[in-house]
């Protein structure tokens, strides 16, 4: 069962991938393998120091009055273990 996380801001994307991680017991590097992505590029997502875009489209979604809810869906054959 995957766990919901409230996001409220772009950081609070950041910590629900850190939460996710470490549910999952992956380091920082095994998470940046799995995903694609540099090790310190995750680092940054995860402490909140990337999320500009998403801060915009927060702000401008709240000032609309609308809530949004991100639903992700399974990857073809489940989820990698």
């Amino acid at each position: 069962m995957r766990a919901q996380v409230p996001v409220r801001s772009g950081a609070g994307f950041g910590l629900a991938i850190a939460e996710a991680r470490a549910e999952r017991g992956l380091t920082q590097v095994a998470a940046a393998e799995l995903t694609g992505v540099e090790r310190t590029y995750l680092a940054r997502i995860e402490a909140g120091a990337t999320t500009l875009l998403l801060d915009r489209v927060i702000k401008i979604l709240r000032r609309l009055g609308a809530e949004v809810i991100v639903l992700l869906p399974e990857e073809p054959h489940g989820p990698r273990p």
